[in-house]
């Protein structure tokens, strides 16, 4: 018994004739009356019973055809389903964000939701480090990172890139390092990654060395710090977008190179799924 011969034997059930019945099926008659003898001899019971040219179902029939017409459909949703997600309309699109934070993220997933709503979102936020060992563990799927990240095995797809600025309660139209060196600093993320090591070059350059007295990789903590009279600190512009407010300022640094390059990583050689690859080509087209 297959799923064949359980659409054929519910063709006749309904059709209640083996000629409409294979009309129906777009097949002759006597190919579709051998596969309704072989499904009985093989479950050993009679199901219908013949009036005529009319088939009513037995009892035994009538079971048969209440539990073959839920399997057949239950298949067809399944393959339906597989479809839909093949072309990414359904399924789980897992994806990381950086704490150094994406301007307009959640515009992004509002903008798939609204695309592809049927897909379940998971979103997890750390640092860049530990996203790609997450990416790299498959428990996630996507990450939005922050370069330098010293991981192999990754496709990285560039973004945007944006200057680090200055950010502290005073305002000042632009400001130099050596000006910065003199200044209680908040650091984000920790020694030996990403923004830190670029930082840390920047006044390596210039022979400077910075004050620190705190590190966070919290960027909602660290602004909230610098807001708190703490110290001030060196992030990203998008960073003060999103968390900062009118008590904060920002200045450009003048005498530094100081940029942070956001992209996509997923791996490389691995499946990636039709959801994740929606993502990815909507982010682009909104970032472009």
């Amino acid at each position: 018994m297959d799923i064949k011969q359980l659409r054929y034997f519910i063709a006749i059930a309904e059709e209640k004739n083996i000629t409409a019945a294979a009309n129906r099926l777009h097949m002759s008659q006597p190919p579709l009356s051998m596969q309704l003898k072989q499904l009985e001899e093989e479950l050993k019971v009679k199901l219908f019973e013949r009036n005529g040219k009319r088939m009513e179902l037995t009892d035994k029939g009538d079971i048969l055809y209440q539990r073959a017409l839920h399997l057949v459909n239950s298949v067809e949703e399944i393959k339906n389903e597989i479809q839909e997600t093949e072309e990414g309309t359904k399924g789980v699109l897992a994806v990381g964000i950086n704490t150094l934070s994406v301007s307009g993220f959640s515009d992004l997933l509002r903008a798939f939701h609204k695309k592809y709503p049927l897909v379940t979102l998971k979103v997890v936020q750390n640092d860049s480090y530990y996203l790609g060992e997450m990416v790299n563990s498959r428990a996630i799927e996507l990450a939005f990172v922050r370069l330098p990240l010293e991981h192999r095995g990754f496709i990285y797809e560039h973004l945007i890139s944006e200057p680090f600025v200055f950010v502290s309660k005073k305002k000042k139209d632009m400001i130099l390092l050596e000006e910065i060196s003199q200044i209680p600093l908040i650091i984000p993320s920790t020694e030996g990654l990403g923004s830190y090591n670029i930082i840390h070059e920047a006044f390596s350059k210039r022979k400077l060395q910075f004050s620190s007295i705190a590190e966070c990789s919290d960027m909602h903590v660290l602004i909230e710090l610098v807001k708190g009279g703490l110290g001030a600190t060196i992030v990203p512009k998008s960073v003060l977008d999103v968390y900062g407010d009118g008590t904060l300022y920002s200045a450009p640094i003048k005498d530094a190179d100081l940029y942070s390059s956001l992209g996509i990583i997923w791996l490389e050689h691995h499946y990636l799924s039709t959801p994740a690859k929606n993502f990815i080509e909507l982010v682009k087209e909104k970032l472009s």
